[in-house]
């Protein structure tokens, strides 16, 4: 099935999304905060956030890699690093129930984009699509995300669409200065005929939705 184009470079996002045990959430957030920096040495975090609406005892990071040669080189630094393996690893292991990863590139039309300040509430949605890649559902999809732009009351961050993990799915990162903007925001949205048009014709192709909110671990670039 066609995907469509992508950036041209070899640039990827990893997405690791880990399942904490219940009552184990503050623990690993303190093993983040004293040992993560050894993690960081070695390739470009892009965000770390912890699920606070929509999901529970989660917490989602983001990595960018330059190519899978990259990838691979990074992977196995952190095999033979002694203070990432036997620090954090053998502290952070037993918190964790699940483990779960995915290979994305930011969407071609889309940049990386960083908040306007520190602060806000970041969310994570995560939409899948029908088969067929952005070759089918691109142009309708790009139009209803900057509908949702030009209504002024939210900023996106970056659009990834999967390479690897379950396919056909476009996770969607915005910020908002606060949960109540937010919601005044998405009610205006919701009154705005142009927004509700470009949304109409995009769920079409739409097979579920999901809606994460995420709040910065204090290692995230993106607070």
């Amino acid at each position: 099935l066609a995907t469509g184009p992508r950036q041209s470079d070899g640039t990827f996002y990893e997405i690791r999304t880990y399942d904490i045990k219940p009552a184990k959430m503050k623990e690993f957030v303190e093993v983040v905060n004293k040992y993560f920096h050894f993690r960081t040495a070695h390739s470009e975090l892009v965000g770390f956030w912890y699920s606070e609406l929509g999901a529970m005892n989660k917490v989602l990071h983001i990595w960018k890699y330059d190519n899978f040669a990259h990838r691979t080189a990074v992977r196995h630094a952190l095999a033979n690093d002694k203070d990432w393996q036997g620090k954090f690893i053998s502290a952070a292991l037993p918190l964790m129930e699940k483990q779960h990863n995915e290979v994305a590139y930011l969407v071609p039309w889309c940049q990386l984009g960083k908040p306007p300040k520190e602060g806000g509430v970041y969310e994570w949605v995560t939409f899948q699509m029908k088969p067929g890649g952005p070759a089918l559902w691109g142009e309708a999809f790009r139009a209803a995300i900057n509908a949702h732009i030009n209504a002024g009351y939210t900023r996106l961050i970056g659009v990834f669409h999967t390479e690897y993990g379950l396919l056909n799915t476009v996770h969607v990162l915005w910020w908002n200065e606060s949960l109540d903007h937010r919601a005044a925001g998405r009610h205006s949205a919701h009154e705005d005929a142009r927004v509700v048009a470009a949304v109409r014709n995009s769920v079409r192709f739409l097979e579920s939705q999901q809606n994460v909110l995420l709040i910065p671990l204090q290692c995230s670039p993106l607070k």
